[in-house]
């Protein structure tokens, strides 16, 4: 991490994924836009979440989770508690059952999220935003404990966090297409690769990689100043390498991507039912639903595609 004391929207997503599973980086945008988070912006747009940011987003979504309260009342409750000079409201009973003034939307439904770049944090602020939380100048955003917090103060001893050297990464081979019983579990994990690294592991050279990325195929995400790719990225690019020996080019396979977009729209419109409760058995079984939808599709394809492209490959 850079020599800084905020977190990236990324940064913090890893930061609280071991606590709240189902925190996404698409979550944490719509809780912005509803007003119950309001963090720093750069001048080019990217978000910048200091300790009060954390701490009140871990409230948010621990009552989310272990009380089920609307948001309306925890922005109301969070309102409150700004007004008082607290961080975060104090960890009090759920209200009773009613109270708030309806059923709470689930994270997932949220048009605004959908509608942001597809960059990992840039785009306009959002129009509806809460008062901003107290930020810490210095140190090392990190959790912090439950209960009233109260802004902290610079702190000139306090120490900057160093740049260590980040260790050489290993590509796992890509797997085989009988491994991957569901298509969304499939592709390398664990991979963070830089541009450099990334030429390396897939063949191409940096520029045909800028022209994935300037086709939407491939898109990094920044992490104190650099830019990273992911295992995803990493298959794509293996694939346009493959594609290249023919002849086409990132412009050609543009339509990939448009059609995966189009499919992922078609499969969420199906499962949104189940999405919109927040009973977690629900949401359990929408993931399991996607899952089972994804591999149907990519059946499906194959067939069809085999089907079209028949006459050429069947002996006359």
């Amino acid at each position: 991490m850079a020599d800084r004391s905020h977190l990236s929207i990324g940064e913090v997503l890893s930061l609280l994924q071991d606590d709240f599973p189902d925190v996404t980086i698409s979550k944490i945008r719509f809780l912005e836009s509803q007003g119950l988070l309001d963090p720093e912006r750069t001048p080019s747009g990217y978000r910048k979440f200091y300790e009060d940011d954390i701490e009140r987003l871990r409230w948010i979504l621990r009552h989310q989770r272990d009380h089920f309260l609307p948001l309306k009342v925890i922005k109301d409750r969070l309102q409150e508690s700004i007004a008082q000079g607290l961080v975060v409201p104090p960890d009090e009973p759920p209200p009773a059952e009613g109270a708030g003034g309806g059923a709470d939307r689930t994270l997932f439904e949220d048009a605004a999220a959908a509608a942001e770049p597809p960059d990992e944090d840039g785009g306009p602020p959002p129009k509806h935003a809460a008062p901003p939380a107290p930020a810490l100048p210095t140190g090392t955003p990190a959790a912090a404990p439950s209960g009233n917090v109260a802004p902290a103060s610079p702190s000139p001893a306090a120490e900057k966090p160093t740049r260590s050297r980040r260790p050489a990464p290993t590509i796992p081979p890509l797997p085989a297409p009988e491994e991957a019983v569901n298509p969304l579990d499939g592709g390398p994990t664990g991979v963070s690769l830089s541009l450099e690294e990334l030429a390396a592991a897939s063949g191409l050279d940096v520029r045909a990689l800028e022209e994935l990325a300037r086709f939407g195929l491939i898109a990094g995400r920044k992490m104190g100043g650099d830019t990273f790719y992911d295992g995803d990225s990493l298959v794509v690019a293996r694939s346009a390498a493959g594609f290249g020996r023919f002849g086409i080019e990132a412009r050609h396979l543009r339509m990939y991507k448009v059609a995966a977009e189009r499919e992922a729209g078609f499969i969420e419109q199906v499962v949104m039912p189940l999405l919109k409760q927040r009973n977690p058995s629900a949401r359990r079984q929408a993931a399991e639903n996607l899952g089972e939808m994804a591999r149907l599709g990519e059946t499906l394809r194959s067939a069809l595609l085999r089907s079209a492209l028949r006459d050429h490959t069947e002996p006359r």
